[in-house]
C-alpha cells in the first residue's frame, strides 16, 4: 500500500463537519467521493482531527491509502471533482508509511474570527459581536490559559476523550483591519474546546466575568462554569503539525 497525504481546505457553511454521517453532507464525504470517482474504487480517506459543522479549515492534513502507484495528475484531477468549497493544497509523501494523519500530529492551531460592526463581506466567516469590548482583559486571560494543561471546563459534555490535558502553545489576540482574530495553538484539543474557550473570554470582554472567576472556572474541570460556544463560523483550522522531515511535497 501506498499511503499519501492530503494537505486540503475548505468553507465549511454548506456542510455538517469534516467527519462522515449517515444523514448529511459532510467534506469528508465529499473528499471520498472524488477519490472513489479518481480511482474507480472504493477509497475512504482519515483526517488529522473532525471539525463541526460550519468551522472552516485553511490546513486539515488527511491521509490515504493506495494500492496503485501515485498518479501525476492526482492533484489537478481531484481538484476538479471536488466542489467549489472543497480544495487540495498538495499531496505529500510520508518518510515513514505508518505515519499516521491523527496519532502523529504534534500540534494544531486555529483562529477565531470577529467583526464588530455589520459587514456581509464576513457574513459567513466571522462573529458578529455587538456590544464593545476590553480586549486587553481577553488578552489578560488568554495569558491564564497558558498557565494551566487541564481544560475539562472547555470541553463538550460526554465527549469520548481519554485525557483534558493539552499542551498550551500560544492564545494571543490579532487586530487585523475590522477583524479581531484569536489565535490559538496546542498539541490537541478537546470536542468544543476553541469555540467554548472564546465565548467564555468574551465574558470577560463585556465584564460579566472577571479574570479572577476565569482562572477558578478552568480549576473547576466544569463546562457547566465556562461560557456558551461561539459561532462556529468564525472558527478556522489553520494548522496540523507534524515532526520536522515528516512529509514531502509531490504535487501542488
Amino acid at each position: 500500500m501506498n499511503r499519501i497525504f492530503l494537505d486540503i481546505s475548505y468553507k465549511g457553511s454548506n456542510y455538517a463537519g469534516w467527519q462522515v454521517q449517515p444523514n448529511a453532507n459532510t467534506v469528508q464525504a465529499e473528499l471520498n467521493k472524488a477519490l472513489s470517482t479518481f480511482f474507480r474504487r472504493d477509497v475512504q480517506s482519515l483526517g488529522a482531527g473532525r471539525t463541526d459543522s460550519g468551522v472552516h479549515a485553511k490546513q486539515l492534513f488527511v491521509h490515504v491509502d493506495l494500492e496503485e502507484e501515485i498518479p501525476g495528475n492526482l492533484y489537478h484531477s481531484l481538484n476538479g471533482l471536488l466542489p467549489k468549497d472543497i480544495a487540495i493544497n498538495g499531496i505529500y509523501l510520508p518518510k515513514e508509511n505508518e505515519l499516521h494523519a491523527r496519532f502523529d500530529a504534534i500540534a494544531r492551531a486555529y483562529t477565531y474570527q470577529m467583526v464588530f460592526k455589520k459587514n456581509p463581506h464576513h457574513w459567513e466567516d466571522a462573529l458578529w459581536v455587538r456590544h464593545s469590548i476590553d480586549l486587553e482583559a481577553m488578552q489578560k486571560a488568554a495569558d491564564i490559559l497558558k498557565t494551566y494543561d487541564e481544560f475539562g471546563s472547555f470541553c463538550k459534555a460526554h465527549a469520548d476523550n481519554m485525557t483534558n490535558f493539552c499542551r498550551m502553545d500560544h492564545a494571543y489576540f490579532e487586530e487585523q483591519g475590522e477583524l479581531v482574530l484569536f489565535h490559538i495553538r496546542a498539541n490537541r484539543f478537546l470536542r468544543g474546546m476553541v469555540r467554548a474557550i472564546v465565548g467564555t473570554l468574551l465574558l470577560v470582554g463585556n465584564g460579566s466575568m472577571s479574570l479572577e472567576s476565569f482562572r477558578e472556572l478552568i480549576e473547576a474541570q466544569d463546562r457547566k462554569k465556562a461560557g456558551p460556544n461561539a459561532a462556529a463560523k468564525g472558527l478556522f483550522l489553520v494548522e496540523v503539525a507534524y515532526p520536522e522531515g515528516a512529509l514531502t511535497k509531490i504535487q501542488s
